[in-house]
């Protein structure tokens, strides 16, 4: 029977991995990312302004209660929906900031491996294939790759050249198709903060539509003084529970590899994003959960303030040089070199890795290629070199 085998086998070859791989992945471009990163691998002490993570550590007390969770061994599974404790902190913290009280018959939590979990959970319980959904133009890279994941079409709004993603620039783009509309405040690549007068009007036409609205805040407590309304984030939250709240912990206390996020809303909705957790993630990673408990608690304002300041830096320095939308939060700027330059965002991002700067095109984030992004999560010196490298680029 051995030999049986091994003769067909023989007569049989596999096939070519290459050709068993499915449309799905074949869709998914990741070669503008790719590049960028592998230009930079060629340089000795890069100025780095392409990393989209905080430069400050873990809060201690985020440090301790991680640890004393893995000396109380509690490294297993947890429950799909994350634990108790966390969840009751979640609810707590809605509840101060955006008037949510929860748990109840019409709201639920999940907490979700990163934000990127909710997303992809989302996408997955709401549209079939052929559904649509809104995203921003310029966009988190992640957005259109979601379309092919989950078989849905994402249409993207231009917001050029302001970045504001409004509802006079949505409801051109609904058809019958559309369930969902996905908004990013503050926003990643350009860091622009939506005004509560835009998010109300928003808020107004899905509803009247009948439209999910999904806002990604991982960012949320990265809002500058000067986006602050009545110095609150203003959030679609305040206006409405009708939506999925979708915020997580790793760009505002440091903790990026905690891959920790969490989704709020609809009860139905959350129960759906569970069942499909539940065979896919299975729960959120447990120590991470344990250590974020306490992160409520954690003062964070210091930070926020350093990070407005280099924000500062940053228009300070294009200031009559180049064309950059105002961050109101997160830490990007998204930057247009100028015209007289007659360059693409693609060739003036390779002129910068020449003088070693590493900066990202922005054609990773948008169907144009006419920016770059920077990330100003740097110490000050660096950021300092690496804008003056930049501006002379500029000028030359």
């Amino acid at each position: 029977m051995t030999g049986q085998a091994t003769a067909s086998n023989a007569s049989n070859p596999p096939a070519a991995i290459d050709s068993l791989i499915s449309r799905r992945a074949r869709s998914i471009d990741a070669s503008g990312i790719r590049r960028v990163f592998d230009l930079g691998a060629k340089l000795k002490n890069p100025i780095n302004l392409s990393i989209g993570q905080p430069d400050f550590p873990v809060p201690q007390p985020m440090k301790d209660a991680a640890i004393a969770a893995i000396g109380a061994d509690r490294n297993g599974y947890t429950v799909t929906q994350g634990i108790p404790e966390l969840h009751d902190a979640v609810w707590r913290h809605l509840a101060r900031t955006i008037g949510w009280k929860g748990p109840s018959n019409d709201l639920g939590t999940i907490v979700t491996s990163g934000t990127s979990g909710a997303l992809l959970l989302a996408f997955l319980a709401v549209l079939d294939p052929g559904d649509e959904v809104i995203a921003p133009d310029p966009y988190f890279v992640m957005y259109p790759q979601l379309g092919p994941v989950s078989g849905a079409r994402v249409v993207t709004c231009d917001t050029y050249p302001d970045f504001r993603m409004t509802a006079e620039r949505i409801e051109p783009l609904i058809t019958d198709r559309t369930k969902m509309v996905l908004i990013n405040s503050p926003s990643n690549p350009c860091g622009v903060v939506l005004t509560t007068g835009e998010l109300r009007e928003i808020v107004d036409l899905c509803e009247r539509r009948g439209i999910l609205l999904v806002s990604d805040e991982i960012y949320d407590e990265f809002t500058y003084s000067d986006a602050l309304e009545e110095g609150r984030f203003p959030t679609p939250a305040r206006l409405t529970e009708n939506m999925l709240l979708v915020r997580g912990f790793g760009k505002t206390y440091g903790c990026t590899g905690w891959r920790l996020g969490y989704a709020a809303g609809p009860r139905t909705l959350i129960q759906e994003m569970a069942k499909l957790q539940q065979y896919t993630f299975v729960c959120a990673p447990s120590i991470a959960q344990h250590g974020v408990v306490p992160a409520f608690d954690v003062d964070i304002h210091a930070y926020v303030a350093a990070y407005q300041q280099r924000r500062d830096m940053v228009l300070d320095a294009f200031a009559g040089t180049a064309e950059v939308a105002r961050p109101g939060g997160a830490f990007y700027a998204f930057v247009r070199p100028p015209a007289s330059l007659g360059l693409t965002g693609s060739a003036f991002v390779e002129r910068a890795i020449e003088r070693n700067v590493l900066i990202i095109p922005g054609k990773v984030f948008s169907h144009r290629d006419t920016h770059f992004r920077l990330s100003y999560a740097v110490p000050d010196a660096m950021l300092a070199d690496g804008l003056e490298i930049l501006v002379d680029l500029m000028r030359a």
